[in-house]
């Protein structure tokens, strides 16, 4: 797809070594099994963001506005607000009930390279759309 680079390893260890976090969810880590507390979800929950489109950087005002547009696409579904981490950066994210191909659409409509998605117990996964 035009404007989604490939990972670079860099890129995929930078995915990897991310913490992923959202109210309601336990933190999520690629390849590791989520510790919930209780039941686990039915369904796929994906990891989405509107920042930094085709892993290029963005003003943080556009960011914002990316951001925000995506929230409107979310109207109706099943979704909060939160965060992937690594060390000092950070970068806004839905974490939204939603099947995995739904997440794909909208990942495309925001230029995104990958998103992250939680199934129950199954190890959290990385899921590239180059």
């Amino acid at each position: 797809m035009a404007g989604i680079l490939p990972p670079t390893p860099a890129v995929h260890r930078s995915y990897r070594l991310s913490t992923y976090h959202a109210p309601g969810l336990p933190v999520i880590r690629i390849g590791h099994r989520p510790c919930w507390h209780g039941r686990a979800p039915k369904g796929d929950i994906v990891l989405l963001s509107a920042c930094n489109p085709g892993g290029r950087l963005y003003a943080p005002g556009w960011n914002r506005r990316m951001m925000h547009h995506l929230a409107r696409h979310l109207r109706g579904l099943d979704h909060t607000l939160g965060e992937g981490r690594l060390g000092r950066w950070s970068e806004p994210l839905y974490a939204v009930h939603v099947p995995l191909a739904r997440g794909l659409e909208l990942a495309r409509r925001f230029r995104q390279n990958a998103v992250v998605v939680v199934h129950g117990d199954r190890p959290a996964r990385l899921v590239y759309l180059a």
